[in-house]
């Protein structure tokens, strides 16, 4: 069971600390973490739990026994902007982005 996220408007070293708390615990233990987690993600990281619990159903599996196999944080895209400084300089700056790949599987 499998579920992505696409171009999540945070960066993705951000997000990792969240993905890093969840990775290897099993579905209920996650959903508890990400309900009282103080990250930005965490909401976002709980809603994509949630649809691949739901496609899990979908093919049989019961929630209490999946657990969380992989969860992977890379890069999306990243927009490039620009900052006006001193003496009509521009400065670049990068607004990253992150896609997140939740994988679940039951346990033996």
């Amino acid at each position: 069971m499998k579920a992505t996220l696409t171009n999540y408007q945070q960066s993705p070293r951000k997000v990792r600390l969240v993905a890093d708390m969840i990775r290897g615990k099993s579905v209920s233990r996650a959903r508890m973490l990400l309900a009282f987690a103080d990250k930005k993600s965490a909401p976002a990281v709980l809603k994509l739990l949630e649809s691949a619990v739901s496609s899990a159903r979908t093919t049989g599996a019961s929630a209490e026994n999946l657990f969380i196999k992989d969860i992977q944080v890379n890069m999306g895209i990243s927009m490039k902007r620009f900052m006006p400084m001193a003496r009509g300089q521009a400065h670049k700056y990068r607004h990253r982005r992150a896609s997140i790949i939740l994988m679940l599987d039951a346990k033996k």
